[in-house]
């Protein structure tokens, strides 16, 4: 067992990472030039900031592309450049999808795209269809599945406008664009590339004529939503072998999110995954619902929950900026008080806040730039100089932890003096 294990027992030591994806942001003229961390009203997020460590991380390696698959993984301590192995199969994991080691899984979005005579004229209105409703989904991804599914290629339904596509004994060497990075754009540009792309190009463009049509479509179209008018296929990976936290940190473990991905990281590392009635992935969630979640693990089965909350993220590719600023207040009034209310009977414990990778609402889209975390523990409060958390505050620190799993080993080893 490890020695830092061992130690975290005699103390009885619970640790909570509070992950609100895409948090991070740029300044912004809507909000007189603050970011939406700097504009929120957030003071239990302050209170770790200023009672705690505050810093900066450098979540994506420089080789890799700044999505959630890759800073989360990054974030729970893996080092992506040795387990990542594709978003897609972390998503299928959870989603009970039957994967063996040769098959390869694709995320499947249903988008909103314009209306045009070719397909490749289109334009990327919407990668999540108006966040569509499961249910509706379900039936789209049932037709779906009805007109392509044969020996080799089988859609799986998921949540929301998040599906699967899996292809047995597939090839992974594609060049396939998550839709969420080409908003407003034409799609041209941003086809399937690749040795069989014909056959997932196909599918795409194929699927547009009987989505338009379908009656779910037709009925959102006329309550004034976005159509999801279309599949597109991206995120491919094999599943991924990873070690379990509890053996590389010898802690109990879950993880609790709304979103397959995060799920499905949790499952892989061999953590449980705790499902909260209500959680949704996008700003109307529920909050209150995962801290009473971890709170109740905490007590009765774990010393390590990882919280994820998706809405910051939602917000920022809409590019809806006082949702975003509402998003992280929520975050703080309805996750992290009760946690810190939860806590108090404690002898200790520690609470690690931070983003996985910023989504600026001017670039509706993910970067690689570090993100600042805040990391508090109970026995070490002590005020230092830092009175906030937002970007700006943790880079006046001077702390910079160089990746994920580095800050990881940090917060659970090191005790805040």
């Amino acid at each position: 067992m490890h020695k830092h294990a061992v130690k975290g027992m005699e103390h009885n030591m619970k640790y909570i990472v509070l992950l609100g994806d895409g948090m991070s942001d740029y300044p912004i003229p809507e909000l007189n030039g603050k970011t939406p961390l700097q504009a929120a009203n957030k003071p239990n997020m302050d209170f770790l900031a200023a009672n705690g460590v505050s810093g900066l991380v450098h979540t994506i390696p420089p080789n890799l592309p700044p999505g959630s698959d890759v800073a989360n993984l990054s974030v729970l301590g893996y080092d992506p450049e040795k387990y990542y192995t594709g978003r897609s199969p972390l998503e299928a994991v959870s989603m009970g999808v039957p994967m063996k080691s040769e098959d390869v899984s694709f995320r499947t979005n249903l988008v909103t795209l314009t209306e045009a005579e070719s397909y490749e004229d289109r334009v990327m209105v919407d990668h999540s269809s108006d966040e569509i409703s499961s249910q509706e989904a379900a039936l789209l991804m049932d037709e779906v599945n009805k007109r392509f599914q044969n020996d080799f290629l089988t859609f799986y339904k998921g949540v929301s406008y998040r599906h699967c596509l899996l292809w047995r004994n597939g090839s992974t060497n594609f060049d396939l664009t998550p839709p969420h990075d080409i908003i407003d754009q034409r799609i041209a540009p941003f086809l399937p590339k690749g040795r069989d792309s014909k056959v997932i190009l196909q599918m795409m463009e194929d699927s547009t004529r009987f989505l338009t049509e379908h009656p779910v479509n037709r009925e959102r179209m006329r309550r004034g939503l976005r159509p999801a008018n279309s599949i597109w296929i991206w995120g491919q990976g094999r599943k991924p072998a990873i070690p379990s936290f509890h053996e590389k940190y010898g802690l109990k473990g879950a993880v609790i999110s709304a979103v397959d991905l995060v799920k499905g990281l949790g499952l892989c590392a061999g953590m449980q995954s705790i499902d909260v009635q209500g959680a949704t992935g996008t700003l109307h969630t529920n909050y209150r619902g995962k801290a009473e979640a971890a709170l109740t693990a905490l007590k009765t089965s774990c010393d390590f929950v990882y919280i994820h909350v998706e809405a910051p993220d939602e917000c920022g590719h809409r590019n809806e900026v006082h949702n975003k600023v509402r998003a992280i207040e929520l975050i703080d009034e309805q996750i992290l008080a009760p946690i810190l209310k939860g806590l108090e009977d404690y002898q200790d414990y520690k609470i690690l806040l931070l983003p996985d990778h910023p989504t600026p609402l001017s670039l509706r889209t993910h970067t690689s730039e570090p993100v600042p975390f805040a990391m508090y523990q109970k026995s070490g409060d002590t005020p230092g100089e830092i009175r906030a958390y937002d970007e700006f505050a943790a880079q006046k620190s001077g702390i910079v932890h160089s990746s994920g799993p580095s800050l990881m080993t940090w917060f659970i080893n090191q005790a805040v003096r």
